[in-house]
Formats: C-alpha cells, structure tokens, sequence
C-alpha cells in the first residue's frame, strides 16, 4: 500500500520539495500526483542551482537568451518562470478538482531583498502577473519586513507561502497578517480563492539545538542529553496547537462564512539532517489534519518504503512543552535560536542564488566565447589571499551593493551621488538619435578636423577612441589638445584649417582654466577666419547643466550643447556623452559600442556574484596586492593600437585610488624589461587586441610577479574595457578603504595655481632663485629638497644624490612641462629606462599640465613613495591668452609652479629643472642622469 497517499486520509497533503524540466516532464512525475497523490511543489534558489547548473537540459534555451543579450536576471526569470507555469499547468487538475484548495505550485521573491518590504511586493506583483496562474504561490520570507509585505499582497489577492519560519511567536504575527490581509478584501467577496501557507522550518531547529545541548554536555550538565532530535518536533506541535487556537472564534468564523481558508501549517526543511535519527522523523510525528508536508524525494521515498501513516501531530503535547520547558531552564534560548535561524536562513538562501547566477554567468561567458573581453590573472603567491577576498566579498554581497548604490561600500561618505556611470551606457545607447544627428552636422557642415579641448576625463577617454579605431574615411581628423603649452597649441592650429574645424569645447564644471582659455583663443582665431560669420556655429560644448560652461556657449551662440550626468565624475565619463560625441564626430558607430559595452556590463552586474565577476575579481586582487603585498605599482603594457589605454587607466586608477597616503600608483608607458629590473611592488597588467599583439610575461610571472592579460577580439569591446577599469577601481577603492570618487589634491593644485596666475597679470611676478645653474639648465628646489642635496658641482652630481634617494617600493617620476611629441617623449623615455633599470625602481612620465589631471592626485595625496623631478621650459614663441594679460607659456609655468608648491607642502622629494632650450636642454639632462647612475 503507498504510504504517501494514505497521508490524505489524516488531511494531510504532500507537496515535493524540487523541480527541474527533466523532472515535470517524466513518467515520475505524473505516477507521483497519481499514485503517491503529489499535492503541490516547492522551489527556492538552491532548487534552480541544481536544475539550472547541472547538466544541458537548459543550454538550448540559455544561449538564445544569451543571443538576444539578455541579462543575468533575465535569463534566471524567465527559465525559472517556464518550469514554474508547467508545474502550475501540471497541477492544474489537481487545483480544479480540490475546488481550489491545494495543487500549488511556489516561487521565492529574492532572497538579497529579504529585508526590503516595498521590493518585496514589487518582486511579487511581478512574478503574479508574469506567471498569470491562479495555482501558483509566492513565497515571503518571514522577516519583520515580510510580515507587512504579507499582509498586504493577501489584501491584493496573491496566493501567499511564508518561507523560513521557525518561531511560534512569529507564526503568530504571520498568520495574524494573513487574517488581515483577508480582511481588506472588498466585504461581498468570496474568500475560497486565496490561499496561504505558513512553511514551519524543521530539522535546521534540532541542528542548532542540538549543538547548544552538546555544549551543556562538554561543561558537564548533561541533564538535558535526553533532549536531542527532540526540540523541533516539540516546537512544530505547539505552532500546530496555536494554530488551531488562532483559526477559530469570532473573527475568524466570519472570514470562514465568506469561504476563507485557514493559513495551513507547512512543515519545511524535513530532511533528516543528523544521520543518527529516522530520515522520516520529520514526517512520522507531525501528520495532522489540514498541513502539509514538503518533502525532498530522498524522504519521500523513505516514507513511501517504512513510514508510518498516523494521525500524530496532537500526540504528546505535554511532552512536548516538557521539552521545551527543560531547554529553557538548561538557560538555552529557543527564541535566540529561532533568530538566528532566520539570518543564516535569509544568508543560506542568498549564497544559494549567488551559487545559481555564478553558474549561470559562466555559462553565459562560455556561450558568448570573444564577444566579451577576456580576464586571466596569474597571482602566484598572492593567489590564495585574493581567492579568499573574492570568496569573503561575494557573500558580502559586495555586487549587490555596487548597484545599489550603498556609500557603506567604502566610507560612507558620498559615494552614492557619483555612480551614474554604472548604467551610463544603456541610457546613452538608448539616445541613438542624438549621436546620429550630431554626427549629421558634422558631414553636412564638411568639416575636415574635430579639435576637443578638454582636460583629464574630459579629453582621455575621446583619445582612446581616437587612436583605437583611427581616422574614418570621409570624417575628420581627431586632435585631442589638452596642454596650455604654447608649442602644443602651435602644432595643432598648424595642422588644421580653422575654417573647416568643428571645435568640441568639453569640461564638466566649465570652471577649469585650461579648457576656457584654450577655447577663447580658439573662438578668437575661428572668428578672424570666418570673415564676418558667427565663429559659434563651428564649436560644440559639453558640460553638465547649470555650468559656467553653458552660459558661455549659450551667449556665444555655440551650434550644440550637450550634456553629461552630474552624477559621474569627469574620469568615469567616457562612457557617456563626453566621450560619445567626440566619437559621433569622428564617424564611430557609437550604438554600436554602448550595444558591446552594455553585453559585458551584464557579466558585472548585480547578479553576478564576485566570484564569478570579471570586474569585481579584478578590482579586488589590485586591492588585495596592494594592501597585503605592497604590489601598489599598476604597470600598464598596452599595446598597439591600444596604447592610449594606458594614459586613460592613468588617470583613473590615480585619481581614484591615490589619497589619505594610501593608493595605487600606475606607471604607463614604461617599456618591458627583464625580470630582475623590477622590485617586489610591481603588477603587470597587459592590455591586447587578440593573440597577435599578446606580449609575452611568462618571464615575469615565473619570478612571482602577479600578472594581468586582458584580451580584445574586436575593436567595438573598448566600452568593455573602460567599464572593466571603472569597476575594478572602485572596488580596489573599497578594499583599501578609500573613497574613489573625489580628488582633493587635485583641487589644492588647482587653487595654487590659479593664485599664481592672478599674480602673474597682475605683474606680480615671483622671485626664484635657483640653486644651482649649468649650461642653461636651472635646478630649483625648496629648502627641505635643497638641504636632502647638499651642495654639488655638477648637475649629475645633484642628480646622482635625487636619484639616490629611491628606496625599495619608490617610484621615480619626470614630470615635463614641455610640448607632448614623439621628440620629446622619446627623449623622456630613455630617461626613465635607465633609471629603472638602474635603480629598479617603477617609473613615471608624465607631460604638463595633462598630468595634473591625472596622476597628480596620487603623486600628491597617496603613499609618499615618489621621488619627483619637474622639467619646466622657456618658449621661443609665446601665445597670447585673449582677453587677459597673460600668456599661455605664463599659466603653463604658473601650473607647474602650483604643482611642486603642493608637493613640496606634502614633503615630498622633489625638484624642478628648467631648461632654456628644449632640444639641448633635454639632451644635456639625459647625460647628467646617465652620469648619476654610473
């Protein structure tokens, strides 16, 4: 005889605790509602694992969603949702025969928003309406915040299952919830359409009772030894008891006289846990009329073989209060525990649904192949370490919090207003047309150049995009000019047509010097060239609203004004509309790259767990290097065409990380070398486009050194690139314990300078004295700096004595105030070289005043491990400013004069080298540094 089905005999139903398509589509399942008068079914994250993870059943249906580039949400949802609709289908005639009473079928809202009242019904209305089965139920955990949550979506109608409850007393607030919940229905209603179930959790109460009688044991009382595999049963019979309490009397008899159903007991978790015990104790003793019991298949079977079919839920109830009564006279409480139970219930569930879409996600990758940038890392030593702050974060739930925008992430300052670039690209690959159409003026109006003028994030990220895709056919040329420097200014009016030039006027605040008077020099020499026309008509701003900026093009009569979020600060903007319109004029298909971008923001989203996060691991094992190994050196091997990479990850990983003495310190450009030329504080990240440009590291990683290799197959994946960066810098912020969004002393520069420059039209110059002068070269230094040198003969000599201030973990940077060409970078580079490979030191080069906006930040308010030299430079050819009393080569000085004010205010080692002429002044400084590494 099939024990199961007698349990119908005792009002007992039986729903199965698992589901999976295989399953709902076998013989098994059909013979189970028939024979063994299978009732309903549960399903909760750790079910969907299971069915989803394993096996093929799902791929087929996985990779067209992948296709259609789904999410990972997405995708969970609606698999999740076809197997729930062909349960619900399935047990349809079960729901229609029992007059709606039972044949249920249950969905759990997400267990991240457990304690989130209003997502919790939103998630649940949701589901209802998607799954549109009348069958169906949604379960809510029992949590303070559920328990308004229930009351008001059994107000609505919803079929409601209240998942991980294990307390009486809150069984009580739950079901007194679902009486109110039946009681805002309208008056005249018939009630016999809503069902409620209340899942009483088992076996997981003895578990934690059981461990607490045990630890009575080993202190020596061992009067409740007794107790074990008892404690639940006791506490289950009881809720029973209260339930038949609570589901009677007045108030409930009038609900019930409108065809309302009582809330039944369902008794969850009955899974044997303890192998000592019946693997069907959970069912034998708590059979009762009006329950139900959800059981996985294992015990299901079991009883099916020995299980013994008996009314036995009101058997001993004053053993049972015994039971209970000792355990709290042993000074064990079973409402601490029941609390407990409830957190690592809500967590358990958690880190079952990261379990699920981490699975999900690999699947995705693996099926998406190179259409998302690959990230493999080789930690060496520091791998376990990062293995397990990966593991640590992602049961933190740190994705979910990214995307919830939670300041806690890091300081719990203000973070939270400076996350817009988190979905940046979708609203700006939404707002096609607006690219279009810009892109249509730029043809229309036959400009032959697009000059940007804009610094740091306004101008980096418009050069990536440059330089990696190239001049388009039948487009203009690109000019990025982000330099007050006279010379550079020359060049890029000499390379242009004024005429036929579309200027892109591009700075957030349209406070920032150099964008303003590099764009009144450019509308003064547009307006000489356009002969009596408006010069407006050929320049274009960017700008956040509300800015100085805006009301400068408006009264101008500027031909466009565009506008970014004020809720991304400049280095996070290049997804957005300072980068994007640069990229519209130049003739890129810009829906083209949100579209690729948007596809591997998927793979970062809220619900991929860290461990399975591309951007998140990253972001994490740059943290963890720098905190726990001292590898705080980013070293950036970019390679052609992506070499402008480098300087955008630059400025972004400086910025954002480099303050409170803390940070990471990125060294772009610097050519690869053997491995012993480099010190224990290097990371190697490796920048290529396919296998072709892969540089070899193996070297460096068989010496310990960690290294990084992200690869591109198609130059459209470079938003994938950015967003990868952006993420991983804000959480390598996280785990070093800073705030990656603001920039402090890139502000004090700012002030030092625009002070000097005020000055300077004032015709208020200031004295300098240098310390030292040879062959038209000037050394400068504070007294602090000037003491630490002594007294030299020679400019080797004072240079021998600087360099010898590097100590193991320093870096050594050039800072040049000089015109940024191939020349000059050459010329720097050489130096750089022989200094690594001298001192083993990581090296830095960084041109003026661009770097200011850029690893200004870190070289001033992180780790005070640089050894800085500044190059400063007279100019055979000066600028005017229009308007103002000054020149472009005053405020180039005026910059680098505020720079090393302010490094030198924050004791850093530095000195400023000033050459009378470029060319031989640069040559001249290479053999007196080769001369000092001797």
């Amino acid at each position: 005889m099939n024990r199961v089905k007698q349990l119908e005999r005792f009002g007992q139903a039986v729903w199965l605790d698992f589901l999976s398509r295989e399953f709902l589509a076998s013989d098994d399942f059909t013979k189970m509602i028939v024979e063994d008068g299978l009732k309903g079914m549960t399903s909760n994250p750790s079910i969907f694992e299971k069915a989803f993870a394993h096996g093929t059943a799902y791929d087929s249906d996985i990779a067209k969603l992948v296709e259609q580039d789904a999410d990972l949400a997405t995708i969970f949802r609606k698999l999740a949702i076809a197997d729930i609709q062909k349960a619900a289908d399935s047990f349809r005639p079960v729901y229609d025969r029992l007059n709606r009473a039972d044949g249920f079928i249950s969905m759990e809202v997400s267990p991240y928003i457990a304690y989130d009242t209003a997502a919790t019904m939103a998630e649940a209305r949701s589901l209802w309406r998607e799954i549109n089965r009348p069958n169906l139920m949604i379960k809510v955990p029992a949590t303070k915040e559920g328990l308004p949550a229930i009351r008001d979506l059994t107000g609505e109608g919803l079929n409601i299952n209240i998942t991980l409850l294990f307390s009486r007393d809150v069984y009580a607030q739950v079901a007194e919830a679902y009486i109110d919940g039946l009681e805002k229905r309208p008056a005249d209603e018939n009630l016999s359409g809503i069902s409620s179930v209340a899942s009483f959790f088992v076996s997981r109460i003895d578990t934690k009772a059981d461990n607490a009688i045990a630890e009575r044991a080993k202190g020596g009382d061992k009067s409740i030894a007794d107790l074990h595999g008892k404690v639940a049963v006791a506490n289950a019979k009881l809720a029973y008891e209260h339930y038949k309490q609570i589901f009677s009397g007045p108030r409930w008899e009038k609900l019930a006289a409108r065809g309302a159903r009582p809330q039944r007991l369902l008794w969850a978790s009955t899974g044997t846990k303890n192998k000592a015990y019946s693997d069907v104790l959970y069912v034998d003793t708590l059979i009762g009329n009006n329950t139900v019991n959800t059981m996985p298949r294992e015990t299901l079977d079991a009883f099916n073989d020995h299980g013994k079919p008996q009314a036995t839920i009101e058997e001993g109830l004053d053993a049972a209060k015994d039971v209970l009564k000792r355990l709290a006279h042993a000074g064990i409480s079973l409402d601490a525990i029941t609390k407990e139970l409830v957190a690592e219930g809500v967590d358990l569930f958690a880190q079952a649904a990261d379990k699920l879409y981490g699975a999900l996600a690999e699947k995705r990758t693996r099926m998406l192949g190179d259409k998302v940038i690959a990230l493999d890392m080789q930690l060496g030593a520091a791998g376990d370490a990062v293995a397990a702050e990966i593991k640590a974060r992602a049961q933190a739930g740190d994705a979910r919090r990214l995307w919830q925008k939670d300041a806690s992430l890091w300081t719990n300052a203000d973070e939270a207003k400076w996350l817009g670039w988190l979905d940046i690209a979708m609203r700006e690959g939404a707002d096609a047309k607006t690219f279009q159409s810009f892109a249509k003026w730029i043809r229309d109006g036959g400009f032959t150049d697009l000059v940007l003028i804009g610094m740091g994030g306004s101008s980096l990220g418009a050069e990536v995009l440059a330089e990696v895709f190239g001049e388009q056919k039948g487009w203009p040329r690109a000019h990025i000019l982000d330099s007050t420097d006279p010379d550079q200014i020359a060049t890029v009016e000499s390379e242009i047509d004024i005429a036929k030039t579309a200027f892109v006027v591009s700075s957030k605040s349209g406070s920032t010097l150099e964008p303003n008077i590099l764009k009144d020099y450019f509308f003064a020499q547009a307006g000489k060239a356009a002969r009596g026309k408006s010069p407006g008509a050929q320049f274009v701003a960017i700008t956040d609203p509300g800015s100085a900026m805006e009301k400068a093009a408006k009264a101008e009569g500027f031909a466009h004004i565009f506008y970014g979020d004020p809720k991304i600060g400049g280095r996070y903007s290049v997804l957005s509309k300072f980068g994007l319109i640069p990229a519209a004029g130049m003739g890129l298909d810009v829906e083209r790259i949100c579209r690729e971008t948007v596809r591997f923001i998927h793979s970062c989203d809220a619900f991929v767990p860290a461990n399975s996060n591309p951007a998140m691991k990253l972001g994490i094992a740059l943290g963890v290097l720098a905190t726990k190994f001292g590898r705080d050196k980013i070293t950036i091997l970019a390679e052609p065409p992506l070499v402008s990479v480098g300087a955008w990850m630059e400025q972004l990983i400086a910025e954002s990380t480099g303050k409170r003495g803390h940070g990471l310190i990125p060294v772009d450009g610097e050519c690869l070398g053997d491995a012993e030329v480099y010190g224990n504080d290097r990371v190697f990240l490796s920048i290529h486009k396919g296998d072709a440009t892969r540089p070899s590291l193996g070297h460096l990683a068989s010496k310990g050194h960690p290294v990084i290799d992200i690869a591109l197959s198609d130059p459209h994946q470079i938003g994938q690139v950015f967003f990868l960066a952006e993420v991983a810098t804000a959480l390598a912020g996280a785990v070093i314990g800073i705030n990656p969004f603001d920039q402090p002393d890139v502000e004090t520069a700012k002030v030092k300078a625009r002070d000097l420059t005020a000055q300077y039209e004032k015709g208020d110059v200031p004295a300098e004295k240098p310390i030292f002068t040879e062959n038209g070269i000037a050394l400068y230094a504070d007294a602090a700096n000037a003491s630490a040198l002594g007294r030299a003969n020679t400019l080797a000599q004072y240079l021998k004595t600087h360099l010898g201030r590097i100590a193991e973990g320093d870096y050594f940077a050039l800072l040049a105030f000089i015109e940024r060409n191939r020349e000059h970078d050459l010329a720097l580079q050489g130096m750089r070289t022989a200094v690594r490979n001298k001192r083993h030191a990581a090296t830095c080069v960084g041109f003026g005043p661009r770097y200011l906006h850029s690893t200004g930040q870190a070289y001033k308010g992180g780790p005070n491990s640089g050894v800085f030299v500044e190059i400063t430079c007279d100019h055979a050819k000066d600028l005017d400013v229009p308007g103002r009393k000054i020149t472009f080569g005053t405020v180039e000085l005026a910059q680098a004069l505020g720079d090393i004010s302010v490094l030198d205010e924050r004791k850093r080692r530095a000195l400023r080298i000033h050459l009378k002429d470029v060319k031989s002044g640069l040559s001249h400084l290479n053999d007196a540094i080769t001369e000092a590494l001797q």
